[in-house]
């Protein structure tokens, strides 16, 4: 009974003396502390050394605690320290803060002092630095896209600094520096009255640079000795990707080749950098380019005027050929076989002895029956001739189709967008033009050769049945 008493009491303490243990655990483990009791350490046989178990473990929970309070208490005091120098820096701050805004204050007001002391002193100057300034302002911006500058570069250079130095407020310029903005001002308007020759790195469309003697003629325009004008940019000469040609540039090389005299040369004074004559000029599409710009409907036309130009060309050719026969026939007394008078006359010759009427139904159908090879080719170039225009119409009317598809896609404020529909129709009108004209012409001209053939067949035929019928009548 007591046994069971003593078992049941070490239980309830082990419980009650772990519980605690397990929060501090919980709470925090201190490293250098002991390990708490097992449970089989605290099992005890009597209740002495029961009691003794509670005392140890009361012992090194107050020693655990204990060690806690001081950590707390250490803690406190870092952080009180801590707050203490934050203050204390704080309060530096707040001071150096009052102490620069009272400098900034000094400051501002010995800088205004200042300042006004260098306007009492520097008098009318200051006016005469504004229009330095101004007038600098606008030759660096002349200067900079000058073709003169290809043959003195860095002018833009020191005037930029110049004026950057005047902006400043705290230089004044040289004598020097304002004599030498009077000097590149003077030598912009001579040297614009000027051709010069001179050696200069010069770029090809390719991007190379080479060295090259060129040709500047005042401001206008720059060209090398092979012909090739050239554009400035940024202190770089480069030779245009698209030479104006028409002759300008034959005219180029002549100038570049002179030594003295007169030369006739084409200038644009429309910008120092090659203005808008020359950009037009360039940008202007050759023919062949324009060609390319009625599209299919371009390349049928031409197809079409070329089959009626050489068709043309060959019935001239032959119909020449037989009136040259008709007419040595014409002086001949017996007929041949090789044309057609010829031919004509051959039915008489094989039947001379036909009554009149037989006779004359016998010509008319000879000479309907070389009519025909006489003729060939006219209806021809009479359909290509009305055709032709036509086409150029269905060309018009597909660019007009194309501009109005642009239109609704790019909006009406992009012409570039709209500028292949135009040229497409515009050049098929021209084409279909071009070719309907020259065809109407060379149809008028062979049917004009074959009709006098024809005629010449009519006329000897007529002529040979009034005689045979008047041999008859007699």
């Amino acid at each position: 009974m007591r046994s069971s008493l003593l078992k049941v009491s070490a239980l309830a303490l082990t419980c009650a003396l772990t519980a605690p243990v397990s929060w501090a655990q919980d709470a925090e483990v201190d490293p250098e502390a002991p390990p708490p009791p097992t449970p089989q350490e605290i099992a005890a046989e009597n209740l002495d050394q029961l009691l003794d178990l509670v005392k140890q473990g009361q012992a090194r929970a107050s020693a655990e605690n204990k060690a806690r309070e001081d950590r707390f208490a250490s803690d406190k005091a870092n952080q009180a320290a801590a707050l203490k120098r934050a203050e204390d820096e704080r309060a530096r701050e707040e001071r150096r803060s009052a102490r620069l805004e009272k400098q900034f204050e000094q400051n501002e007001l010995l800088i205004a002092a200042k300042q006004e002391q260098l306007r009492e002193r520097l008098g009318t100057l200051s006016e005469l630095f504004g229009h330095l300034t101004a007038a600098s302002g606008d030759l660096a911006s002349n200067v900079e896209v000058s073709l003169v500058s290809s043959e003195y570069p860095g002018r833009e250079g020191f005037l930029k600094g110049l004026i950057a130095k005047m902006s400043g407020s705290d230089q004044l310029p040289s004598i020097d520096e304002i004599e030498r903005v009077w000097f590149e001002l003077l030598r912009e308007i001579r040297e614009q009255g000027e051709v010069s020759r001179f050696s200069a790195q010069v770029a090809t469309p390719s991007g190379e640079l080479s060295e090259r003697e060129v040709v500047r003629v005042g401001a206008f325009n720059i060209v090398d000795t092979d012909g090739n004008y050239l554009s400035f940019n940024v202190d770089k000469l480069s030779e245009l990707p698209r030479q104006p040609g028409g002759g300008f540039n034959s005219q180029a090389e002549d100038l570049a080749g002179s030594q003295s005299g007169l030369t006739q040369f084409g200038i644009d004074p429309t910008g120092p950098t090659g203005g808008s004559f020359l950009a037009a000029i360039i940008d202007s599409p050759t023919i062949s380019e324009r060609w390319h710009q009625g599209g299919y409907v371009g390349y049928a036309i031409t197809a079409v005027g070329a089959f009626a130009f050489i068709l043309a060309i060959y019935r001239l050719i032959v119909l020449t050929a037989v009136g040259g026969k008709v007419s040595s026939q014409l002086k001949s007394s017996s007929a041949r076989d090789d044309n057609p008078l010829g031919r004509v006359l051959k039915v008489h010759e094989t039947n001379p002895n036909m009554d009149p009427e037989t006779l004359e139904l016998k010509m008319a159908e000879a000479v309907l029956s070389e009519t025909p090879k006489l003729e060939l080719g006219l209806t021809l170039l009479k359909i290509i001739a009305a055709v032709a225009p036509l086409m150029g119409l269905l060309g018009t009317v597909t660019g007009m189709i194309i501009t109005f598809q642009a239109i609704t896609i790019f909006g009406a404020g992009d012409p570039k967008a709209m500028a292949g529909g135009i040229s497409s129709a515009l050049v098929t009108t021209v084409l279909g033009l071009l070719v309907a004209i020259p065809t109407v012409l060379l149809h008028t001209v062979v049917n004009g050769r074959s009709q006098r053939i024809i005629h010449v067949l009519n006329e000897q035929a007529t002529g040979i049945v009034a005689e045979h019928s008047e041999r008859a009548h007699n």
